[in-house]
């Protein structure tokens, strides 16, 4: 039986055509069984989408066909994409030679203002394709993760958790126990399961700083200013035909709760019930650290991924205190934790604020590897 099991994960979380075909059998299946929740745009996406596939298959264009059909599956993934402020379909069999359209971008973004200028950090994750890449990398590793997952407990084989136990260290990981709990998975909220438009706009206008109070007023008014990131709604589409549950861990403010779960709610993740399947800062140990969380969330449920936007998302001990970009780095890609990632632990891009950006020119680019443009010059 458990040679069985074994046998199936590899399948279908092995990076080949057997399994990308098997997973897409299965989405192909659940789809049919069960509408994505979307908004008023997403559905005129989808009709816009669906009347240009069938103007292509009466027209008997076969290229243009799998263009559009491949935009409808997006809609389905991202339903943004295809809204009224969305992409442009082009027929460009290759990229045009740099200056092909009147003169070649800048290398870096003009300067911050008051005006209109958005950071580079924003541009990437919310008006970037590289982020939507990104995203969409992730939650499609955690997907093929569930699918083989979900199938290997049905038929038996032993689950592990992906919560490091009370007393483990980077360097001699060891995991909590599974039981027979349900299934689960820990996200993050915000920049991870949610794409916060209306606040990091407002900032990117204004110029105004990040502020405590000013975010605690966003918590409780913006659910309204947020969608779900690329990829997270078809990855609940999956959780929930694998009977794997999303729990979300987030550093917003117990005292917001209600506001939390409407803004996840609204995005199509839900159900978000605080002390249920929504826990925040101020649960459970209270303070900015999450293991408390986790491991209470690990109690409930045998969780077999987590996905975050920050290292502190899959454990605190990647913040001890002092630490320097370099003692972070050499922490990610430890041999005994290195393994994890892509394969229980997901992370996606966040340049925006965070821990990772920190460091001056002596912190981030080692002394043995510095370079003067005068080098060499005689």
């Amino acid at each position: 039986m458990k040679r069985a099991a074994t046998a199936l994960l590899l399948v279908a979380i092995a990076p080949a055509v057997t399994g990308c075909a098997a997973r897409q059998k299965f989405l192909d299946r659940i789809r049919a069984e069960k509408v994505v929740p979307q908004t008023e745009n997403e559905q005129a996406g989808d009709e816009q989408a669906g009347d240009e596939q069938a103007g292509d298959e009466q027209a008997g264009d076969e290229q243009a066909g799998n263009v559009r059909a491949g935009r409808a599956r997006a809609v389905v993934m991202q339903g943004a994409a295809a809204s009224d402020d969305g992409v442009t379909l082009t027929r460009l069999k290759e990229l045009p030679a740099p200056g092909a359209d009147g003169g070649t971008p800048p290398m870096r973004p003009a300067a911050r203002d008051k005006g209109g200028a958005v950071p580079p950090g924003m541009q990437f994750v919310y008006g970037s394709g590289e982020a939507v890449a990104l995203d969409m990398q992730a939650y499609l590793g955690l997907n093929d993760l569930m699918f083989a997952r979900s199938n290997a407990a049905q038929v038996g084989h032993v689950e592990r958790s992906v919560v490091l136990a009370t007393g483990a260290t980077l360097n001699n990981p060891s995991y909590l126990p599974c039981g027979d709990r349900p299934l689960a998975v820990i996200l993050d909220v915000d920049e991870t399961a949610l794409l916060n438009l209306g606040y990091e706009g407002n900032e990117a206008k204004t110029g105004a700083p990040y502020s405590p109070d000013r975010w605690d007023r966003w918590e409780k008014t913006g659910a309204g200013a947020v969608v779900a990131t690329p990829g997270a709604m078809e990855a609940k589409v999956v959780a929930d035909a694998s009977k794997v549950t999303f729990v979300f861990n987030s550093n917003r403010s117990a005292a917001n709760a209600a506001a939390t779960e409407k803004a996840l709610n609204g995005a199509g993740l839900g159900p978000a019930v605080h002390g249920e399947t929504l826990w925040l800062q101020g649960d459970d140990g209270g303070g900015s650290g999450k293991d408390a969380r986790r491991r209470a969330i690990a109690k409930k449920y045998c969780v077999i991924a987590m996905v975050g936007d920050q290292l502190g998302d899959f454990s605190d001990l990647f913040n001890p205190p002092g630490a320097t970009p370099a003692q972070r780095r050499a922490l990610a890609g430890g041999k005994a934790i290195k393994t994890m990632w892509g394969h229980g632990w997901f992370v996606l891009p966040n340049p925006v604020y965070g821990t990772a950006l920190k460091g001056g020119t002596d912190d981030v680019f080692p002394a043995d590897k510095r370079w003067t443009e005068t080098e060499g010059v005689k």
